[in-house]
């Protein structure tokens, strides 16, 4: 008859337990450090941008419910691109109206042509933090960029002569000196006659 080995069996069972619990506490240690990798996921994916641009007239509208958000806008740059430090002013017009948007040099680099009286600015689009009263640059409306593309290039106008404008301005031009000369010899006609009479009389 064989014996049965008790001190074995709850050897086996409390090192059972043992890598049981040694499981357990593994798991937990997985899942915390899960939590704090989809917490942290989270929070850099926190700002998020709206599918399509927003237009100039509601971001101004309705600026404070934007204020401090993330906003995608496009436009046509125009005026001047100002730096300071490292930074630039540059100025989107959407057709409607102008916004200040703050941006990095180097995020700017690709920017060639600004829209003005001979040339048609780039078209961009940007994305980045909308502030209905920047406390950094004196309260203004603005945006500060963090990403930007350039959609469109811009290009230099070359201004074309109106044919029919310029035959027209010199018809008038025609006119107006004929009549410039018909006032000349209207005006110098009662003096030529006064001259006549007087000599007829002194004969």
């Amino acid at each position: 008859m064989k014996s049965y080995n008790y001190s074995n069996s709850c050897h086996c069972e409390a090192a059972g337990r043992s890598n049981l619990n040694r499981l357990l506490r593994f798991a937990r240690n997985d899942i915390a450090r899960l939590f704090i990798f989809l917490t942290v996921v989270c929070s850099l994916c926190s700002i998020c941008y709206a599918d399509e641009a927003i237009p100039s007239a509601e971001l101004i509208n309705n600026a404070k419910q934007y204020d401090g958000k993330a906003v995608m806008y496009k436009g046509e740059v125009i005026g001047d691109i100002m730096t300071r430090k490292g930074f630039v002013w540059i100025n989107v017009n959407d057709g409607v109206n102008a916004i200040g948007l703050w941006s990095k040099k180097d995020l700017a680099k690709d920017i060639l042509y600004t829209g003005g009286y001979k040339s048609r600015g780039d078209i961009i689009e940007i994305k980045g933090i909308f502030h209905r009263a920047c406390l950094e640059h004196g309260g203004d409306l603005d945006i500060h960029i963090e990403e930007l593309s350039k959609i469109d290039n811009g290009m230099v106008i070359t201004e074309k002569i109106n044919f029919a404008k310029r035959n027209g301005a010199f018809i008038l031009l025609g006119v107006l000196g004929l009549a410039l000369i018909l006032s000349n010899i209207l005006r110098a006609s009662p003096s030529t006659s006064l001259g006549i009479n007087s000599a007829s009389r002194e004969v």
